[in-house]
């Protein structure tokens, strides 16, 4: 019989805030749950459930900032953002696609909600994850991927019973389209009711799942919209069985970065020195122009 990996914890993200203005978003952690340690790469997930935006002319979204030593990753589901860095980088991400920038060595950007998005309105369903960079990366160039859904891997589950989008990694042989510093598996499971997945990760990795919408079983455990699931690590089999049609679950797993971590604002390096490091390039000029 096949051993199945402990449900550490099961929470729901606090209550929402607000990032510039347009997105209204659940810190799941580090805020909610101090896992900043404990679920490295992993270090920031800000989720924006679905929320309807008014039409405006002036798209929301958040201004020019810096970022040094670590990666954003924005996920699309409803809604569209659109993205400037001062590196010339330039994206719209539409449902399906993801958006990941590799902030290194210092970046300014600003996102907001693409301009016909915004003119005519409509639900907004997104998620920002920040990956951690090894130190010996951390001062690398900047760097941009624009990922379509199209470029996605696929998996057809069997019976009709739903698919695996593989962000990055692999899953059963289909390999996802991200590169990344270290190794990960990002997917985004849909399954329908009666739905059955078994997830064999390695058992270092950290792991750990967002319900975005229905209700399934995690090995036995009921998980309802918007739980977080963290697992042990250990070696051992995940089970996900779907309780509901439109389960949709967001996964992650990843190789840990066994460093230390001082984190500060927008930027997230080793020790207290290069955060003010960090803080005095920025003021200095040294991320480059603000005029992008």
């Amino acid at each position: 019989m096949s051993r199945t990996r402990t449900v550490e914890m099961i929470f729901a993200g606090p209550p929402t805030h607000w990032v510039g203005n347009g997105f209204e978003v659940s810190n799941y952690f580090p805020s909610g749950k101090n896992l900043l340690e404990r679920f490295t790469p992993f270090i920031l997930l800000d989720y924006n459930a679905p929320r309807e935006f008014p039409p405006s002319e002036t798209p929301k979204g958040v201004g020019q900032h810096p970022h040094r030593g670590f990666e954003t990753v924005t996920f699309a589901f409803e809604g569209a953002v659109e993205h400037h860095d001062n590196k010339g980088n330039h994206g719209i991400i539409y449902p399906g696609d993801v958006q990941w920038m590799t902030a290194a060595s210092g970046i300014m950007h600003k996102e907001y909600h693409e301009k016909e998005f915004s003119k005519n309105g409509g639900i907004f369903h997104m998620i920002q994850l920040w990956v951690n960079l090894p130190k010996k990366h951390k001062m690398d160039d900047p760097g941009y991927q624009a990922i379509t859904k199209e470029q996605m891997g696929k998996v057809a589950l069997p019976d009709g019973k739903g698919t695996v989008t593989v962000v990055a990694g692999a899953y059963d042989g289909v390999k996802g389209p991200a590169k990344s510093f270290t190794p990960m598996n990002i997917y985004i499971i849909d399954l329908q009711k009666g739905g059955t997945i078994t997830l064999n990760e390695p058992g270092n990795f950290n792991m750990g799942m967002l319900i975005l919408g229905g209700e399934a079983k995690v090995n036995g455990e009921a998980c309802k919209t918007k739980d977080f699931i963290l697992l042990k690590n250990e070696e051992g089999e995940v089970v996900i069985h779907a309780e509901s049609d439109d389960v949709k679950i967001f996964v992650l797993s990843g190789e840990p970065i066994d460093e230390p971590i001082a984190a500060g604002g927008p930027f997230v390096m080793n020790t207290r020195e290069e955060l003010m490091q960090a803080n005095e390039d920025f003021n200095n000029g040294k991320f480059g122009t603000h005029d992008f």
